[in-house]
């Protein structure tokens, strides 16, 4: 398998603020007011430590996951700790949204389909791969049972990923959040691959 070096993380780390951004215009339009995104940080993980990077396993968060279809398969999965997922729920719904309602898990998995779908167009546009998401769905609760839910209901899939760190920005409240890549066994040397023809 072909490793990404320091050049490859940047390209794709540049890939993937083009993908914010046209995320970031789609939710402006959608709750009436400017909202910045950017992605500071690029990094490759083995899918164990994701509970440990989102503060331990036991940590309450929010994470709405689908599935990628087209030339690699695998997941996406966006975490959101809990107060930055209610802060996103309240501006978004212009209330307080405790404790999560039907309306606010629907806001989160349209705020997770609008991420996944400018992620995945500007990734497969870029790396000339079809890459497309499905319809999502959403887990709340601790960090390690969210990840074991992903895990149990896309299947098998690889045991690494791709971690986007997600920052929203210029907006009152602080919203962050972790968009995770995770490629099927047989995509990841089809994303690297692409990857190191583009930067190569």
């Amino acid at each position: 398998m072909k490793r990404l070096n320091e050049s490859d993380l940047d390209f794709l780390r540049e890939l993937s603020n083009i993908g914010v951004g046209h995320a970031a215009t789609a939710l402006s339009q959608l709750i009436g007011r400017q909202v910045g995104m950017r992605v500071p940080k690029v990094s490759i993980v083995d899918l164990a430590s994701v509970p440990e990077l989102m503060g331990g396993s036991e940590k309450i968060v929010s994470g709405v996951y689908l599935q990628v279809l087209g030339d690699a398969r695998g997941a996406i999965l966006l975490i959101f700790p809990d107060d930055s997922s209610r802060a996103l729920i309240s501006l978004l719904l212009k209330r307080v949204d405790e404790p999560l309602s039907e309306m606010g898990a629907s806001t989160l998995k349209e705020v997770g389909n609008i991420l996944a779908s400018a992620y995945l167009s500007v990734l497969g546009n870029m790396l000339d791969i079809t890459l497309i998401p499905s319809i999502p769905s959403l887990a709340h609760d601790m960090v390690g049972a969210v990840v074991d839910i992903v895990l149990s209901d896309l299947g098998e899939i690889g045991d690494t990923a791709f971690v986007f760190e997600t920052e929203f920005y210029d907006m009152t409240n602080d919203i962050k959040g972790h968009f995770f890549l995770l490629p099927g066994p047989d995509s990841i040397d089809v994303i690297m691959r692409a990857i190191g023809s583009k930067n190569g």
